[in-house]
């Protein structure tokens, strides 16, 4: 029995079916309980509450981890509030940690709450003063470098034709891949969705990504990724297209809630995928990094998968060498 399974031995008068006990149990909705594979009677997993019991058998009730969640954070999402903050500011550049859930630049929704808008403000900018040298998606965490000057954003663009930008991801991904660096080159173009992108879409463009498996839990991979070109989507839809789309990546594919061998369900309100570092040349051409926490819905929902925590450092810090032929 996981610390994250109810445990209930069925005495007489606790009920005569796995719904009684199950409310008994103290689960709020019995139907999606079962419905996620959550419910064991011994060792069999459960598929109907109307399943009969008797005195002496043995029911499991697997956790749900975004209730945990919501408890741990206090919110009813169970997600901790958005929160960005600036790493630093130096040579016309301002790297910032964006939380997944808040956009880089404005959106239909608005622009208030945008990264771009509220770093402005708190560096005593318009908006207009930032020059947006990289994005993150809505429900993507981590670094984002703005120039502050026209001379920043010069810099950084040519950084980027050259390959001196560098950006290291880190990412949770479901499905099998080799453990030895992969590299995901098919071209990307527009989607059905013109929100959306899709490989080998129409108006297709060059895309490569490089990524190596650091650590595996289940049918779930810790991902190390780089990518060698700044399309839409880029890394969400290579692992997508390589059979192993990122967890709580519902547009590409991604499941949103896995129900591990023991019960207990695992649950993202955002997308496994975090920007744990960049690496920009100052002034003098010299590399200068910005790096932001891996967030802890990420941290937890490895644990829950059963991952070692050890395995974000190694993610973060790993080499990554593209494989030849």
């Amino acid at each position: 029995m996981t610390p994250r399974q109810k445990r209930w031995v069925v005495r007489e008068g606790d009920g005569q079916t796995i719904a009684d006990i199950v409310k008994r149990a103290g689960e709020a909705d019995v139907e999606r309980a079962v419905a996620e594979g959550r419910v064991f009677l011994g060792r069999r997993r459960v598929t109907s509450g109307s399943e009969s019991v008797k005195a002496g058998d043995e029911v499991r009730i697997g956790s749900d981890t975004r209730a945990h969640e919501n408890q741990r954070s206090g919110t009813r999402t169970g997600r901790e509030e958005p929160a960005w903050s600036v790493l630093w500011e130096r040579d016309g550049m301002l790297a910032c940690a964006k939380p997944a859930g808040m956009t880089t630049v404005p959106d239909h929704v608005g622009s208030a709450h945008s990264l771009v808008a509220l770093a402005a403000e708190a560096t005593g900018r318009s908006a207009g003063g930032l020059f947006v040298t990289s994005r993150l998606d809505r429900e993507v965490s981590g670094v984002v470098v703005f120039a502050t000057t026209p001379e920043a954003e010069a810099r950084l663009r040519t950084a980027r034709e050259q390959g001196r930008y560098a950006r290291r991801y880190v990412a949770i991904a479901a499905g099998p891949l080799d453990a030895s660096p992969l590299v995901w080159d098919a071209p990307i173009g527009r989607g059905k969705d013109a929100r959306h992108r899709a490989v080998r879409g129409p108006d297709a463009k060059e895309a490569t990504t490089h990524a190596v498996v650091v650590a595996r839990t289940g049918g779930f991979a810790l991902l190390a990724v780089e990518p060698q070109t700044g399309r839409t989507h880029q890394i969400r839809i290579h692992a997508s297209d390589a059979g192993a789309p990122l967890l709580g990546d519902r547009d590409y594919g991604g499941p949103m809630r896995v129900t591990c061998a023991g019960g207990d369900v695992v649950s993202l309100s955002r997308i496994a995928l975090h920007a744990a570092r960049v690496s920009v040349p100052d002034a003098q051409g010299l590399p200068l990094v910005a790096t932001a926490p891996i967030s802890p819905e990420l941290l937890h929902a490895w644990s829950d998968l059963g991952g070692a925590a050890e395995g974000w450092d190694v993610a973060v810090s790993r080499p990554i060498a593209a494989r030849t032929e």
